[in-house]
């Protein structure tokens, strides 16, 4: 049935209340008989909404403003605006971390230098391989605060992973981690995936850093009464040493000595570590290695290679074993730097987040315990074989502890630092 024109409504109207003029804004006043005529007064409602709709352009579902081109299209489409049979826009980013493990040679450590392609790093390749495989836009490759990129720990040159962990947000695209490893080298695996919660930090929350570093046995020869090539085969009164040596790191110290540009009364130099030993030695390839593991809650740069340095140092017997006392305290100590090659970073903690967020129905615990075959593989098949064929090729372990006699141990400078005060650093080790 067509629409009731507004001349109709207007005769139908003078039944009811005798006159009616339908000027615009004019209001309707009268007095309609007791038995009014319904249908005229619904027939004068529609005619007015009619007119209100004529007046403001509206022509039965188009707007009048619109040409044709633009209501075939917006008739096509479907109902996010998205055309009919064409993909929709990309979901939102969410929070994850992910498990990393990488061999470090050939990489000037971790951490990306953007706009330095000098200097290649670890994350170099990864965000290459996020943006090729589809998980993140291309403009947060060149900007990663964009995704909320943190990494737990940003290891050394020549410094290696088996458990690295990133966070950042990316497209939760199908078999993300198989498209992902595609585009990354051999040396370079992501071996593990979990949501975590929208304001997780990786550095931030993480409790504690487990790393190992691994050297030849050799290493921890006396410089006056064992030999010092591959022929050497640690003792077990020489490990005990060893271990009753690292046991003095546990607990905290001030480390203001251990790395570059401390002074000893900076609350920031003093670290706490929860443990620290060596394992029972093994043989790969004719050579004897150990590795010793340590535990903290964070280290500064350098670090671990200079107190695994001081150890060697006393051990071969070049440095008395009072010197790790004196290390701790406000004197300026001479302490080695051991190579690079042999750190790795074996493991992150992260003991709070999961006592707060592991069970609570919505997040995963980051234990990893499912990828723990996978971690171990990749250290077998790419860490552990670079570790062994570099030393035995370019022998950086054994240059190394040719510089040790020139290090004077004996020697102190004290200082009166004020709090705050940097200090120059140390002169760098010929590793």
């Amino acid at each position: 049935m067509a629409a009731p024109s507004l001349r109709a409504a207007a005769g139908a109207l003078r039944r009811v209340c005798g006159s009616w003029s339908p000027r615009p804004g004019r209001h309707l006043l009268c007095s309609a008989p007791m038995a009014g005529d319904v249908r005229a007064a619904a027939l004068v409602s529609a005619a007015l909404e009619q007119d209100r709709k004529a007046r403001s352009g509206w022509r039965g579902g188009a707007r009048a403003w619109e040409d044709p081109e633009q209501q075939a299209k917006k008739r096509r489409s479907g109902p996010d605006g998205e055309p009919d049979g064409e993909p929709h826009r990309k979901p939102p980013k969410r929070k994850i971390v992910l498990l990393m493990a990488y061999s470090g040679k050939g990489y000037h450590g971790m951490q990306r230098n953007v706009g330095s392609s000098q200097f290649k790093t670890i994350e170099d390749d990864l965000v290459s391989a996020l943006v090729q495989s589809g998980c993140i836009p291309e403009n947060h490759g060149e900007d990663m605060r964009k995704m909320s990129f943190q990494r737990c720990a940003r290891t050394d040159k020549g410094v290696s992973a088996a458990g690295q962990v990133v966070s950042l947000k990316v497209w939760l695209i199908d078999d993300i981690l198989e498209k992902i490893n595609s585009h990354l080298p051999p040396h370079i695996r992501i071996l593990g995936l979990k949501r975590v919660t929208g304001g997780f930090n990786s550095k931030n929350k993480c409790d504690a850093r487990t790393y190992f570093y691994m050297l030849p046995t050799f290493a921890f020869a006396h410089k006056d009464h064992d030999v010092q090539d591959e022929s050497y085969r640690l003792s077990a009164e020489t490990l005990q040493r060893v271990n009753g040596l690292l046991a003095c790191y546990k607990g905290t110290h001030n480390f203001h000595n251990f790395t570059s540009q401390k002074g000893p009364q900076e609350a920031s130099a003093r670290r706490y570590i929860l443990d620290m030993f060596c394992e029972e030695p093994f043989v790969r390839e004719g050579m004897e290695f150990a590795v010793i593991k340590v535990k903290g809650q964070s280290f500064m740069t350098h670090q671990i290679r200079k107190m695994v340095g001081l150890l060697v140092a006393i051990v071969k017997g070049y440095a008395p074993e009072s010197v790790l006392e004196r290390s701790w305290g406000d004197a300026k100590v001479d302490v080695p730097k051991a190579p690079g090659l042999g750190l790795v970073l074996e493991r992150v903690h992260f003991e709070k987040y999961n006592q707060r967020f592991g069970n609570d129905g919505l997040h995963e615990p980051l234990d990893w315990t499912r990828e723990e075959a996978g971690v171990t593989a990749f250290k077998e098949q790419h860490i552990y074989p670079t570790i062994i064929s570099t030393e035995r090729h370019e022998r950086s372990m054994a240059q190394w502890l040719s510089t040790l006699p020139v290090h004077d141990f004996n020697a102190t400078a004290h200082m009166a630092v004020g709090a705050g005060t940097k200090v120059p650093s140390p002169p760098e080790d010929s590793d």
